[in-house]
């Protein structure tokens, strides 16, 4: 089992690259902003006050997360591999993730950061904002307290996992292919 965590803030292309990458490889996705956004859709009391969180740009807490993320781990036993879209998002989730994979019989391969200037991020959150409905896209104030959020703690992630030598910077501008190659080029690297 070859697991990824795709990594970069609110708006860095997390999504459309997983998509593609799911394709490619045969991953299942396990994205916590998805996982939120059925509960959100569905009004479960989850969902419910994960919304509250979510309005206020603040993230949802790490033992709603983690449980979410063990439930979809043991759904799917013969899984190639897991991609992790958008967590960890901080150090303890990180080895919370870690402590959890390990019990599993697996880990993480490797960690794909995605890198966006913030200009940028804002422009795609508030344009992502017009179409997906969801209310942390259309607000630039609140969009600008969730990149700041991103980087005051998800750092640490990056910074745990350079530790094993698990983290790959990739740029994140350009076109999705040019992206997508350079993604599937890290991927590659490791499998073979």
């Amino acid at each position: 089992m070859f697991n990824i965590i795709l990594f970069g803030p609110p708006g860095s292309g997390k999504g459309t690259q997983s998509e593609r990458l799911i394709l490619k490889y045969g991953f299942k996705h396990l994205s916590t902003g998805d996982l939120l956004r059925s509960e959100i859709a569905r009004q479960t009391p989850l969902g419910i006050e994960a919304r509250n969180f979510m309005d206020k740009g603040h993230l949802v807490p790490d033992e709603v997360v983690i449980g979410m993320i063990s439930s979809a781990v043991d759904n799917h036993p013969d899984a190639k591999g897991f991609l992790f879209d958008g967590f960890p998002r901080t150090e303890k989730q990180a080895e919370a993730l870690d402590n959890l994979l390990k019990m599993k019989n697996t880990g993480i391969g490797v960690v794909l950061a995605l890198d966006v200037s913030e200009s940028e991020l804002v422009k795609r959150l508030l344009n992502r904002g017009l179409t997906s409905g969801r209310s942390d896209d259309t607000n630039e104030e609140i969009i600008s307290s969730r990149i700041a959020e991103y980087h005051k703690k998800t750092s640490a992630v990056a910074d745990y996992y350079k530790q094993f030598d698990k983290v790959v910077y990739v740029k994140g501008e350009g076109s999705v292919d040019q992206i997508f190659d350079a993604l599937c080029s890290e991927i590659d690297r490791r499998l073979s």
